[in-house]
């Protein structure tokens, strides 16, 4: 009986030492934060640390923002594992034959992966007006009309519009829209049910994050654990261990301006080293984020205000103070 109680004893201690790694809630960048929202973690299969902030919980939805193109990522991969794309470096052209009218042949040779490395040559909005974008009651058509503003494949330029047309695409390839085959395949099997997803003004779900994907923070958290685990959860396969391996080791990337400095960009997913420790992740305003940490086999994912006056300075504040101290809580 001492030795059964022992057992147990060592056990609970354990567990209550595995969840204890992480304790940043008396942090005053934490505690003062009036940005931050949610923080879920989660270690070797485990949600080690789950806190909501400013009023919030783990029954909210949140705006994603531009981790939109990271789950498109996803289901763009699931698409082409299920044969309704050939690879990600089909051409546009395949799905959108009115290119074969546009004076710039240029278009034509236009891939899925230009696209998706923001480095597809296409118009891009302005950022300072976004109003005139969202006013575009087709704005995908108006985006592939517009002359190009680069070389394709040559320039990194971040463009939500062209992003956009990544959900164009998928509901074109597959005959589905984009939610009903996220449904399907990735929110569906992953026990993902409450999803709340914007549609542009052409009728297709929001391809880049400007009016999102909405999930619950521990959501967001399952879907990026799929990239630790080569596509798969529970023992069941969401999509292939060969897309996992373009999205965690691209080919093809580019310098990008934000995130942690020097960091990279393929894909609709962000890669820096930590520590010398690689990490992959999604990043959206106003600090939303979901890191994947293979040689820890952790995911971080965090939720804040998309308010634009703060959105900036929210993110830095994450990857420069809050990030560190629970990376260090990890085992």
């Amino acid at each position: 009986m001492k030795k059964v109680f022992l057992s147990l004893f060592t056990i609970i201690l354990f567990v209550q030492t595995a969840f204890s790694q992480i304790n940043i809630d008396t942090a005053a960048v934490v505690k003062n934060n009036r940005q931050l929202y949610s923080i879920v973690v989660s270690q070797n299969d485990k949600v080690i640390f789950s806190q909501y902030y400013n009023g919030k919980s783990a029954a909210d939805l949140y705006n994603n923002q531009s981790l939109t193109k990271s789950v498109m990522s996803l289901l763009i991969g699931i698409a082409i594992d299920k044969g309704y794309i050939s690879s990600v470096d089909e051409k546009l052209f395949k799905f959108f034959p009115e290119l074969a009218k546009d004076t710039d042949k240029r278009k034509q040779q236009i891939t899925i992966r230009q696209v998706m490395n923001q480095a597809s040559g296409l118009w891009h909005e302005d950022l300072t007006r976004m109003d005139k974008y969202f006013a575009l009651s087709n704005p995908y058509e108006y985006v592939l009309q517009q002359p190009l503003v680069s070389e394709p494949g040559k320039v990194f330029h971040y463009n939500n519009a062209a992003t956009h047309i990544l959900s164009v695409l998928l509901t074109k390839a597959t005959g589905q829209a984009t939610l009903q085959f996220a449904n399907k395949y990735l929110f569906g099997p992953l026990g993902i049910n409450d999803v709340d997803w914007g549609k542009m003004k052409d009728g297709y779900y929001d391809g880049c994050g400007l009016l999102s994907v909405q999930l619950h923070t521990a959501g967001m958290n399952k879907l990026s654990t799929l990239l630790l685990h080569n596509g798969n959860y529970k023992g069941k396969n969401i999509v292939s261990a060969k897309w996992v391996d373009q999205l965690l080791h691209p080919i093809i990337f580019y310098n990008t301006p934000w995130g942690f400095e020097g960091s990279t960009y393929a894909l609709c997913f962000y890669h820096f080293n930590y520590k010398g420790n690689p990490i992959t992740y999604g990043l959206g305003w106003g600090g939303q984020f979901t890191f994947i940490i293979p040689s820890k086999k952790a995911v971080i994912t965090t939720n804040e205000s998309i308010n634009d006056a703060t959105a900036i300075r929210a993110s830095i504040l994450f990857l420069n103070r809050v990030f560190p101290m629970i990376y260090n809580g990890l085992n």
